[in-house]
């Protein structure tokens, strides 16, 4: 008895996976202690950086996750290993904050001086439920207008874009930037 030929199998041709987004259990891999104190708070030059994370239909946004990496306040870059160790008295750079209920996010930092010249911001992160992937931002602060002025990023955009990206000082000298990811007044988000 002669044996069966295998089938011809033609070209091999593969589905893609299906999309996942992120969230909402990012408490799984993302939460340690003292998270949000980039600065250990009331410490000097500590500030309160925060606002609201806002969806496109304008309600808030209660499980997000913000986070921010910035310059010192004197323009160094922080480049100690461990920017998740918490000492009370080094200061990292690097801070998360969950979203509360109400959307609300803070974080314990200071104010990041202009590095290499440069205007002022925190580079800022926002993981949130629905979305493909993670979206990248920035977030300038206020007070010089020269270097504002000078950004290139900031340059390139119209004025109601850029209004996205600059924070508010407040009088206590803390900071709201309020992140919108959709909709009227969408915050600027840049693609890498």
């Amino acid at each position: 008895m002669a044996a069966t030929p295998p089938p011809a199998w033609g070209p091999r041709t593969l589905e893609p996976s299906a999309g996942q987004t992120v969230g909402p259990f990012f408490a799984f891999g993302l939460d340690y202690a003292k998270k949000h104190e980039v600065a250990f708070p009331h410490s000097p030059g500590a500030i309160v950086l925060g606002g609201t994370v806002y969806d496109g239909a304008g309600a808030p946004v209660p499980d997000a996750v913000v986070e921010i990496w910035g310059a010192d306040s004197d323009g160094t870059i922080p480049r100690a290993r461990g920017s998740r160790r918490r000492d009370d008295h080094t200061f990292t750079g690097f801070g998360r904050a969950f979203t509360d209920d109400d959307g609300r996010w803070e974080l314990w930092t200071r104010n990041p001086g202009a590095a290499r010249g440069k205007a002022p911001f925190f580079a800022a992160l926002l993981f949130a439920r629905g979305l493909p992937d993670k979206l990248h931002t920035r977030i300038y602060l206020p007070e010089d207008t020269e270097a504002l002025a000078a950004d290139r990023l900031l340059a390139s955009l119209e004025p109601e874009e850029r209004d996205t990206l600059i924070a508010t000082r407040l009088a206590d000298g803390g900071l709201r930037h309020d992140i919108r990811i959709q909709g009227d007044r969408e915050t600027v988000f840049i693609t890498f």
